[in-house]
């Protein structure tokens, strides 16, 4: 038996997705603010603290201590409930915020807790705890691509997170390792055993361009990756941002190659 909230799900789209939640009478899914996309009419919005899960207790005290763990994560002080007050079925919709694809995890199958990335987590059955995570081991915290602080989804409901690109979903047997660009780690189960590896090699550390260290995982386990990383993404946007909007921009060959192109100013 399940102690959070069931609810039906259907996932939309391709590379922009959005995930449209089915409620029966007094259910209540919790999302991120600024997720939102629609809902039908009987569905009711309300902003709360924290996750709304109470898992912590009632009190105001607690409420708010739920929710200032949240401000460690980069996320907002409050979160958004939408509960089903009418008849018959009704439905709401949250949507990833960049290109994408969204992740549907059923807590219950996977020990009752995932940890993620800071900004991964979209929406959830109420009930469902969405807290952090502290990465315990120093190395981790400082190169792991995350921090010291990730997040952590506890409970026995629906919650789906949202990641860059293309999802790979790899099963890891007792023992085996997996190397894996430390910022295209999403989520991963708590068996997980998460640290980074230095590269190593001259050459590979100054010319590789993959940066110092690797992220390793080591199973037994489930790990979700992403192909797209938004640090990635807004790296090569930024690249193109300059005077001159080219990577090359300030390089021997930038100026040729603006001229090449049609672009010489």
């Amino acid at each position: 038996m399940r102690t959070n909230h069931e609810i039906d799900f259907r996932i939309f789209g391709e590379e922009m997705q959005c995930v449209e939640i089915e409620l029966d009478p007094q259910e209540t899914v919790v999302a991120e603010s600024g997720a939102f996309m629609y809902m039908d009419d009987g569905v009711q919005m309300e902003t709360v603290f924290g996750d709304g899960s109470q898992q912590g207790g009632s009190g105001f005290l607690s409420k708010l201590m739920g929710a200032g763990k949240r401000l460690l994560t980069g996320e907002s002080l409050f979160m958004t409930t939408f509960t089903h007050r009418g008849m018959g079925k009704a439905r709401v919709a949250f949507a990833s915020p960049y290109p994408g694809k969204i992740i549907a995890l059923d807590l219950q199958q996977m020990g009752g807790k995932i940890v993620c990335q800071k900004d991964s987590f979209l929406c959830a059955a109420k009930g469902v705890s969405i807290g952090i995570e502290f990465q315990r081991k120093l190395g981790t915290g400082l190169f792991g691509g995350e921090g010291f602080i990730m997040q952590k989804i506890e409970g026995d409901g629906m919650a789906f997170c949202h990641a860059g690109g293309h999802i790979m979903k790899r099963d890891l047997k007792p023992g085996e390792v997996l190397k894996i660009d430390t910022g295209c780690v999403v989520a991963y189960t708590q068996t997980i055993d998460y640290d980074i590896q230095f590269v190593g090699g001259v050459k590979n550390t100054l010319f590789g361009g993959e940066g110092f260290f690797f992220a390793t995982l080591r199973g037994p386990g489930t790990v979700w990756l992403q192909t797209l990383p938004i640090s990635r993404l807004a790296s090569r946007i930024s690249s193109y941002a300059g005077p001159g909007g080219r990577k090359e921009e300030g390089s021997i060959l930038g100026g040729l190659g603006n001229l090449l192109d049609g672009d010489g100013r």
